[in-house]
């Protein structure tokens, strides 16, 4: 898969199909996006690709919210690649790109950046300065230059469309299962690992230690947790793991801890995949590392039971 970053240079003219919107999650309702996208593709025999943006408008626009990104470029772009696609179009958005209008957008980007033969989005989908840009004027811009237009329809469950938003507020309040229902798969940290303060080894639990960068801030707490290495074929494991400031131990620093049932060897270094299955339990303060341990054990124990079974895909749309 391709990854463009400029409309404007030659290499960006592929006469592609092409999603639009940021896709943050890549969830099951991006997914039938991109299908409805590659499904157009096959018929005209184009490649089939996505145009996001980098950053995400929202760090432009407010950039003193919390972290609230599922899927960073890194990750987002992988799960792409999995569903398909040819090229994803990653556009720098910055403050100049922000005041371009609907119709320059459409014109100059779409049309004259990289010659689209047909788009697909959803129906909320809005572009171009104050987004201005509505589906109805790009499938009316769409007849007059010369390329396609399909809304696709949102993914729904009982609860009404599936959403961004929907699955930040279940990371949040601790639904991780929930969230994964709604993704297709378990939400997933990715970071490298770093060098703590090797305390969990000294009490049998040895960890991984992962800071979150821009990504979401899940539920504080105890998880378990399924993990791979970013790494080509690289082996699924289980684990418990702890986000949060470590009471017992310090109470400052926010890290996620991951520990690896059965697993030996050294991850320092190396990028670690880590997928929040369930939450156990909040976390809370131990008198003493005695009682921590107990606890650990337990919820290893607890975990292991919960993995035991494992995750149900769920549709694409």
């Amino acid at each position: 898969m391709r990854i463009i970053r400029h409309w404007d240079e030659p290499a960006a003219r592929l006469g592609a199909v092409v999603a639009l919107g940021n896709f943050d999650g890549v969830h099951r309702g991006h997914q039938a996006v991109i299908a409805a996208a590659r499904e157009h593709a096959r018929a005209l025999g184009a490649p089939a690709g996505v145009l996001t943006f980098e950053p995400h408008p929202r760090q432009l626009f407010r950039p003193d919210d919390p972290p609230f990104r599922l899927t960073p470029f890194r990750i987002k772009t992988r799960l792409m690649e999995a569903l398909g696609l040819d090229v994803v179009y990653a556009l720098a958005f910055d403050r100049a790109f922000s005041e371009r209008s609907a119709d320059s957008f459409i014109a100059d980007v779409l049309v004259g950046g990289f010659g689209v033969r047909h788009v697909v989005a959803g129906r909320d989908f809005a572009f171009g300065h104050r987004r201005g840009g509505t589906m109805a004027l790009l499938a009316a811009r769409g007849r007059e230059l010369g390329f396609g237009v399909s809304t696709a329809e949102p993914v729904c469950d009982a609860a009404g469309p599936i959403s961004s938003s929907r699955i930040r507020a279940l990371l949040t309040e601790g639904r991780p299962a929930e969230a994964a229902r709604l993704l297709g798969r378990p939400w997933e940290v990715e970071g490298r690992v770093e060098t703590g303060h090797r305390r969990g080894r000294t009490i049998g639990f040895p960890t991984a230690n992962i800071a979150l960068g821009d990504g979401l801030r899940p539920a504080v707490g105890v998880y378990a947790v399924e993990a791979r290495l970013d790494e080509p074929d690289a082996r699924l494991w289980t684990g418990v793991a702890n986000f949060g400031r470590r009471p017992t131990v310090d109470g400052t620093s926010l890290w996620l801890e991951v520990h690896l049932f059965d697993f030996q060897g050294d991850l320092y270094g190396r990028h670690l995949r880590v997928g929040l299955r369930e939450y156990l339990r909040g976390e809370r303060k131990f008198d003493g590392l005695a009682a921590l341990t107990a606890q650990i054990a337990e919820d290893a124990a607890r975990a292991r039971v919960l993995l035991a079974t494992p995750v149900a895909a769920a549709p694409a749309g």
